[in-house]
């Protein structure tokens, strides 16, 4: 079965909008264009800490991965892919003839790479063809072999005929088909994405494009399109309206109105068939009752299907008369009910009208918080499932279950030589990492369900461990006290995630020959599982035998093993991992290279397996008071070290990286230093020799003493460490490590004099005291790395180490202060300057971790902003930092809440917390006619009720005060910050919060799905919810993202040539990364989305909008797919993409689109927010466009007063939207508001910019013309005052706006400056960006880092 993404038609009416073909680029290239575009979405703004692509000035993006491909702005890259290239393009796509039984022949666009298998998809989705499933593709008359390859056929050419021909069924075949029709039916119906199975989710564009926005949008505009657009927006989008609706989430889709085409398809109760009638063909049978409601019985027989004469209660399997012996079901339904035919086909027609991304499936489940009720339908395939392991289409027969493991380690064995080997390994890797997933989440749900025996059974509830579908689960809890020294449960609850932090970073590394398992961390119903691959052979032997390094008992014994430590070593570079000595309870010195708790096993089948990864990063000093140890100042200052629930607090592997970037930034500056005052001092003749020298020396001191104090002195060092744009950071971090590397190039440079410094006696003292100083492990070359075993209790170090620990526990206090001192100031630096832009909890924990920020120290952020002087500016940041921490601690007191309820009360209970929680009605009593139930029956449950489930209705006893007293301590003791409000009400008035946001937080971070509906939780007579609108619990899953790494090179690179001005060169990468991730990722993937995006953005700007408008079309549906419907990255989407509506013309759409993203944003975050004012500038243009002035205005003036709230009253964001607002005043006539508006703008430019400076100028023309148009009204009404009536008027112009004019300020607002450059001003900035960067490879970063950014943005638009 290839890859759920590949099935995609190719009778998708304008899907092919990157005209590649003649690159035909890889396997993704053929009639499945739309393969090739559509893009993944990293859309970095939010999402994945490991793939940070910041949206806003900045498109650079900061990753684990930026190896060297940028720092030769991508040249490097730039050679590496052609010749790559080379292998890839050179097969170019062909046509061939295909001609199935009964259909015209039609040609496919096939490419050679193809296997036949993908020729099967594309007819099993065609409408002509859907129905078929079980035949062969015949080329003169011999059968093609599924998984050949089209180029290794002989004879298969340009113009080849293709005959389908119709197979025998067998059960497979058949139970496949049925499940295939079934799919069909079911194609428009999204119940399964609301349910939140077989990877669908939900998209609602189409609702407000009305289909496509392809040619069909063109065709729609009858000349002017101004009479007829509606623009009223609804009620609730209005500035300053408090309603936020619920129901408005999901639109009526009108296509989702069920045609019923069947009333019941499903498997007879006379299944399977008796032996004799199995020698006679019978495979199954199966019940079908039809609209016209006749009830008939089906045989699948090896020759198709026909009816037979069995009814309910009587079995005759012999055909009925006529028995229509049909291939295909369709056909045969066709014959017997005409509603069937007719609306089969009308099904269908519009089953392929839909957008293609509206229905591949997604590569890993998103589960929506809110749904419509849905009528439950008899469903035979959904039935079976629910019975049977099905996990792919190859399982759905009981008994046949996957290796996993062995999946996973073979694909990971693939060589990766060249680009064509590196697609087909990461491909392969990408696809068993999603269905382990998606395995491993069904399994983890059925094992909180009960569902699954466990190995242990007679143990208590919580130490059983279970074995399902060749994975291991286990439970987050403390089981036999392993954890009991490290913090118990707490410990066992932390330890899983930390593990898959670990199991994340060395599968980054990807060494051969060193293996990690699959792991997935599941949270469902209150409980915590980890889902692990099976070590062969683990399983028969005793722990104790089988590790050969490390320690089963946290460090008393402890064993190496040279093979490891060879593995190992190869890690510790990438991972900062410093080898080290232990002793061993016999007190012998044992080397590892890994903390202690990491053990290497070796599998039955020889591979070598590393587990229990939870310490691979460094502790964090902050959380982890130890007996007699010292933090620095600036932690005591904040009151560290502060005590934790359990002792595994760690840093995270982005707060290393930015540490060791730091240090090397002040190693550059303190050897860079020293040896300009060596060359003074050799220089001594001039007098300006010396003074320089001595200059230079007092800034030595300065830098060295930042050093040991870590404090944010020097403004270089934390400004690289975010933007990773600047070449010489990102060189710094790969060839930090190599010894001497990034030295050899700069000291040259600098001092000019000797080759090589090393061989200067002078030099190397020079590097020996940079290295003494900032804390390297080499006294030769930059190398910092972290001894992951300091303060872990029970591990004991050689004597003969005590210089070397000294060293790491200093540089682990150093790491504590770095993140105090550097990361908390500069994430909210960031926030002011708004290159990060929390929208919601999610892109919160995202900037935080992006930063190297634990969440746990949210309280100390909220606590920086609240002393920041520019606090007003950050009060989005410290409302979402609050409604975080709130809801956090509230899924807190849920996950033990729900460990006591048994399954019957779920939905009584999950209400009742949700009423105490957010309601305002203050006794929430659970008045329910539940009780009655339970006591009914409560004698005879007692004897078998699950074990450790505690009390099953103390749930019931909650109340709303308590519930936020334990909120208000759980804030105190885990977060360190008081949060004073008794009452969901009270929480909404003090910090602004609002409800629906709180509920929304809540739910997804719970995985609860409630009922779509309004809820009234102001009422104080009743309860906001009841246990009808509880639907669901879905499980929260944590798991690896594999990526694809040539493609992110190729992105990375194309990014860096479009900062630099190339646009075309840039766009080409990007094309070239975007067909890349289609081979890696499928169809469907949020790093698609942000291709798809910068295309976008890149097809506009130069000028070719309509292929704009079609990439951000589908990248709006990928981010509603793959991240939500209301994920602050899709509202981000929409807004770009009602822009590019809007200069196609398409201005009703525009307005739609802009309304929707409006009411996202409210629902999300609120008004109150900095993107919000971008939002309402949008709108306010488009409205002034069509004329609706007073609505415009609204917006404007909204847009205003946010502008300079978050920006300052004095920014140029103010200033311009003074002069928006002063356009549509003058279109009102309204001239003494237009100039009044204006005045303020001129003035914030001189101020700003000076006399001189264009914009300045601008605003002083405009307001001359202001100036005259007000003397000609009022002249005009001072004639018709004098001579009334007859008085001879001179007509005032008044301009309606040119729709050239509204999207120039359109483009502007949004950050897309055109600037006409002749061939000379481009050479001119290519020569600069150039210097800049030899500039800074020389380490005088300091003032240029601040300046480049600002200025490449005025001349180049930049996403």
């Amino acid at each position: 079965m290839v890859s759920k993404t590949d099935d995609i038609p190719a009778s998708v009416p304008d899907c092919n909008p990157l005209d590649l073909a003649s690159e035909a680029t890889d396997g993704a290239q053929n009639e499945k264009e739309i393969n090739k575009t559509s893009l993944d979405d990293s859309c970095g703004c939010e999402h994945r800490p490991d793939t940070v692509m910041m949206n806003g000035g900045e498109s650079t993006l900061q990753t684990e991965d930026a190896e060297s491909h940028q720092n030769e702005n991508g040249d490097a890259c730039g050679e590496e892919s052609n010749e790559q290239e080379v292998i890839v393009i050179q097969d170019t796509g062909f046509t061939v003839k295909i001609q199935a039984p009964g259909t015209e022949p039609f040609d496919l666009q096939v490419s050679p790479q193809e296997m036949v298998q993908e020729i099967h998809q594309v007819l099993m989705d065609r409408e002509d063809t859907c129905h078929r499933t079980c035949f062969s593709l015949q080329l003169d008359g011999n059968v093609l072999d599924n998984f050949a390859e089209l180029k290794s056929i002989e004879g298969l050419q340009e113009g080849s005929l293709l005959k389908v021909v119709e197979e025998p069924y067998t059960v497979r075949e058949a139970r496949i088909h049925v499940r295939h029709i079934r799919d069909l039916l079911k194609s428009l119906d999204p119940s399964d994405a609301y349910n939140g199975v077989d990877c669908n989710s939900l998209s609602f564009l189409s609702v407000f494009t009305d289909g496509d926005l392809g040619d069909s949008g063109k065709r729609k505009k009858k000349g002017n399109e101004l009479e007829q657009i509606d623009c009223t927006p609804p009620e609730h989008i209005l500035p300053g309206s408090k309603e936020r609706p619920l129901a408005t989430l999901q639109p009526q889709n009108k296509d989702w109105k069920p045609m019923q085409c069947l009333k019941v398809l499903t498997m007879s109760g006379w299944n399977p068939p008796p032996g004799n009638r199995k020698m006679h063909g019978d495979l199954m049978y199966l019940y079908i009752v039809t609209v016209e409601e006749r009830h008939i019985s089906i045989t699948a027989s090896t020759r198709g299907f026909y009816l037979n004469q069995s009814t309910s209660y009587t079995f005759n399997p012999k055909p009925a008369n006529p028995s229509f012996l049909s291939h295909s079901l369709v056909e045969l339904l066709s014959q017997i009910s005409p509603a069937f035919k007719k609306n089969f086909t009308a099904l269908q027609k519009k089953r392929v009208q839909r957008h293609p991304f509206e229905r591949i499936a997604t590569p890993f489940q998103v589960y929506s918080w809110t749904a419509p009720q849905v009528d439950h339908a008899m469903d035979c395939v959904r039935a079976e499932d629910a019975y049977t392991s099905r996990l792919g289409y190859e399982e759905h027969i009981p008994g046949q279950t996957r290796d996993w493991n062995e999946e996973l380690q073979t694909t990971r064995e693939l060589p990766r030589k060249n680009l064509p080997e590196r697609l087909l390994r990461e491909r392969a890797i990408f696809k068993v990492h999603s269905d382990f997933a998606a395995a491993a989440t069904r399994g983890a749900m059925a094992v909180i369900d009960g569902n699954v025996m466990a190995i242990n059974p007679g143990e208590e509830t919580r130490m059983q461990m279970f074995i399902w579908n060749n994975i291991f689960f286990s439970l987050g809890f403390d089981v036999r006290d392993h954890y009991r020294e490290l913090g118990g449960d707490a410990a066992a609850h932390a330890a899983p995630t930390n593990d898959l932090n670990g199991v994340r970073a060395y599968g980054a590394v990807d060494v051969e020959g060193l293996y990690t398992l699959g792991t997935v961390v599941v949270d469902y119903r209150g409980y915590r599982v980890t889902a692990q691959s099976i070590i062969p052979g683990i399983l028969e032997r005793e722990q104790e035998q089988s590790v050969i390094y490390g320690s089963i008992d946290f460090g008393k014994t402890v064993v190496s093993h040279n093979k490891y430590l060879e593995l190992l070593d190869k890690t510790s570079r990438p991972l900062k991992v410093q080898k080290h000595n232990v002793l061993n309870e016999k007190d012998e010195t044992v080397e590892l290279c890994s903390s202690v708790e990491c053990k290497g096993i070796i599998g039955n089948d020889g591979r070598h397996y590393i587990l229990d990864l939870l310490r691979t990063f460094p502790p964090d000093l902050n959380f982890l008071p130890v007996e007699g140890v010292e933090l620095p100042a600036e932690c005591k200052r904040q009151s560290f070290p502060r005590q934790h629930r359990h002792r595994l607090a760690c840093l995270r592997q982005e707060l290393i990286e930015a540490f060791v970037e730091h240090r090397y930034l002040l190693f550059m500056k303190m050897a860079a230093l020293q040896l300009m005052q060596q060359k003074a001092n050799r220089d001594t003749k001039t007098d300006v020799a010396i003074t320089d020298g001595s200059e230079t020396s007092t800034n030595k001191i300065d830098i060295t003493q930042t050093s040991n104090a870590d404090s944010t002195s020097s403004p270089v060092s934390t400004d690289s460490s975010t933007s990773a744009a600047s070449p010489e950071t990102d060189e710094g971090r790969n060839s930090s490590p190599t010894i001497n590397g990034p030295l050899d190039s700069t000291t040259t440079t600098q001092n000019g004099a000797c080759k090589n410094p090393l061989e200067d006696p002078k030099s190397r003292e020079v590097v020996l005291n940079a290295c003494k100083a900032v804390g390297s492990i080499s006294s030769t070359s930059f190398d910092i790395r972290f001894n992951p075993d300091i303060f872990s209790p029970g591990v004991r170090f050689p004597d003969d180490s005590t210089d070397d620990i000294q060293k790491q526990k200093q540089l682990l206090k150093d790491a504590a202060a770095f993140l105090l001192s550097c990361q908390i100031p500069l994430l909210v630096k960031d926030c002011l300057d708004h290159s990060a832009l929390p929208m919601d909890g999610a892109t919160l924990t995202e900037a935080l971790h992006q930063r190297g920020i634990n969440v746990r120290y949210l309280g100390n952020v909220l606590d920086f902003i609240d002393k920041t002087p520019a606090k007003a500016q950050l009060e989005h940041v410290h409302r979402i930092g609050i409604s975080e921490l709130i809801t956090r601690c509230a899924k807190h007191i849920f996950k033990t809440y729900l460990q006591g309820v048994e399954l019957s009360a779920l939905s009584a209970a999950v209400s009742h917390f949700m009423n105490c929680f957010l309601s305002s009605f203050p006794d929430a009593v659970t008045h329910l006619p539940l009780d009655e139930l339970v006591s009914r029956r409560k004698s005879r449950k007692r004897r078998n009720r699950v074990p450790g489930s505690g009390d099953n209705t103390t749930w019931a006893s909650l109340t709303p005060s308590e519930l936020w007293k334990n909120i208000m301590s759980e804030a105190q003791t885990y977060y360190h910050f008081t949060i004073d409000c008794e009452s969901a009400d009270q929480a909404v008035e003090k910090y602004g919060l609002q409800k629906i946001t709180l509920l929304r937080e809540i739910s997804i971070k719970t995985g609860i799905q409630i009922l779509i509906k309004e809820y009234n939780f102001d009422s104080r007579h009743k309860p906001a919810f009841t246990e009808e609108d509880i639907l669901n619990i879905f499980p929260v899953v944590k798991h690896v993202n594999p990526k694809a790494s040539d493609a992110f090179h190729f992105f990375q690179s194309g990014q860096a040539k479009v900062q630099q001005g190339f646009l075309k060169e840039g766009s080409e990468l990007i094309n070239e990364a975007l067909n890349l991730f289609n081979n890696v990722y499928g169809a469907m993937h949020v790093e698609i989305c942000a291709c798809l995006r910068l295309l976008a953005r890149l097809n506009y700007i130069m000028g070719d909008h309509p292929e704009a408008l079609s990439n951000q079309q589908k990248a709006v549906l990928m981010s509603e797919r793959v991240l939500g419907i209301e994920h602050p990255n899709t509202i981000q989407e929409y807004m770009h993409l009602a822009l590019y509506c809007f200069a196609n013309g398409q201005l009703s759409t525009a307005l739609k689109l802009l309304y929707r993203a409006r009411y996202l944003m409210l629902l999300v975050s609120g008004e109150d927010h900095p993107e919000m004012a971008l939002l309402d500038s949008n709108i306010g243009l488009v409205l002034h466009g069509v004329m609706e002035y007073d609505l415009s205005l609204r917006f404007l003036e909204n847009a205003l007063t946010t502008n300079a709230k978050y920006h300052g009253p004095r920014s140029l964001k103010v200033a311009l939207s003074h002069h928006l607002v002063a356009r549509v005043y003058e279109s009102k006539a309204e001239f003494r508001s237009a100039l009044q508006h204006e005045k303020e703008g001129y003035t914030i430019y001189k101020n700003q910019m000076g006399e001189a400076h264009e914009k300045t100028k601008e605003s002083s023309e405009y307001l001359k013309y202001l100036t005259q148009q007000a003397v000609a009204l009022q002249r005009t009404m001072n004639e018709i005052y004098k001579n009334g009536s007859n008085a001879s008027i001179t007509p005032v112009k008044f301009t309606a706006p040119s729709m050239a004019s509204v999207l120039e300020q359109l483009n502007i607002i949004n950050g897309i400056i055109f600037i006409p450059l002749s061939q000379k001003d481009l050479e001119n900035l290519k020569a600069e960006v150039q210097r800049r960067q030899q500039l800074q490879e020389l380490g005088k970063t300091d003032e240029d880092a601040d300046e480049t950014p600002l200025e490449l943005e005025d001349k180049i638009p930049i996403d």
